[in-house]
């Protein structure tokens, strides 16, 4: 029998952080905990207002299915998932705490790390990098200065977007990527372009709405700054609508429904010719763990929510200017 247990836990950031969706100075998620014989695994999703989604939406929804969850017989995770998946049909932010909880644990009882369940090898992980959200030119170069690291990502679709770009493209030789969060015209970003060239922008996320595939086409058509889809593509089935548009995707764990799913869009996403990224959404150490383990898997990874939180000292992973390890 599986045993539950569930905590609401609500982050303080170190910086308020601002993007096109408004600031937040703190972050809420939801942490399950399943014990089989002793083993205990750990998930972890963050509510996110954006896509309507509470931790006490996922504490209902969990409370009011948990006698089933008790009852699963212990095996692979694949199957929970599916078992999941259809208990909890329009939250799979439940569904992916659930699912990081539940390899977890398998992961455990079987004495190895979840990468090796799924027969990737580790080699050549990419950096992650830090993200700065809208801010003054002063403070984005104090936060640079404070968190020096290979990679930054700059959130823009904000009025002063050129002036903090050049600021912090003169100030520091690190890679620079950009997020637009789909706040950008085809006419402002078209007309921005030769700079961001010139800047050598590493890549540019979601520039427009979701639905603007033929906006997204004729930008990706007109340079050689990869176009990657983020809220254009959220779960298996919005890749086939990014393949010609865009250059790759951004996964994130909580959007997609967990590791299983996320796993699929990964071999999806390499078998048509796309980029793979894989973002997060401010999770602490429990959900930047599961994220981790499909390190060697990614062109390009966004894993610095415990480096923007206030958490406790890492315990499973060691970020280290922008090199990630997992821990014994």
């Amino acid at each position: 029998m599986l045993h539950f247990k569930y905590k609401k836990i609500n982050t303080e950031f170190k910086h308020p952080f601002t993007t096109a969706y408004g600031t937040k100075t703190h972050q809420e998620a939801f942490l399950v905990a399943i014990t089989f014989n002793g083993v205990t695994g750990f998930g972890e999703a963050p509510a996110i207002k954006y896509y309507d989604v509470s931790v006490e939406k996922m504490e209902n929804d969990l409370l009011e299915k948990i006698e089933l969850l008790q009852t699963y017989t212990f095996n692979e995770p694949p199957r929970f998932w599916h078992f999941c998946e259809h208990l909890f049909e329009d939250n799979p932010f439940l569904v992916c705490a659930l699912d990081i909880a539940y390899w977890d644990l398998y992961s455990k009882y079987k004495r190895k790390k979840i990468y090796e369940l799924l027969n990737i090898e580790w080699k050549k992980t990419p950096y992650t990098n830090y993200t700065l959200g809208y801010d003054t030119i002063e403070k984005q170069l104090k936060k640079i200065n404070q968190n020096p690291m290979p990679i930054y990502k700059i959130k823009v679709g904000n009025e002063n977007d050129m002036e903090v770009l050049r600021a912090v493209r003169n100030h520091t030789q690190s890679t620079i990527r950009i997020d637009a969060n789909a706040s950008w015209t085809l006419q402002f970003a078209t007309q921005i372009l030769p700079e961001l060239e010139a800047m050598k922008i590493e890549l540019i996320e979601q520039p427009f709405t979701k639905d603007a595939y033929d906006d997204t086409k004729t930008f990706a058509n007109i340079t050689n700054i990869p176009i990657i889809a983020d809220e254009a593509c959220v779960t298996h089935h919005d890749i086939i609508r990014c393949i010609g548009c865009y250059d790759g995707i951004n996964i994130k764990l909580t959007k997609c429904g967990g590791i299983t799913p996320a796993f699929d869009m990964i071999k999806e996403a390499k078998a048509n010719h796309l980029k793979v990224m894989m973002g997060n959404m401010n999770e602490t150490e429990i959900g930047s763990y599961a994220i981790a383990q499909f390190l060697p898997l990614l062109d390009y990874v966004d894993l610095d929510g415990p480096l923007l939180l206030n958490t406790p000292p890492l315990k499973r992973l060691a970020i280290q200017d922008g090199a990630i390890q997992i821990l014994n």
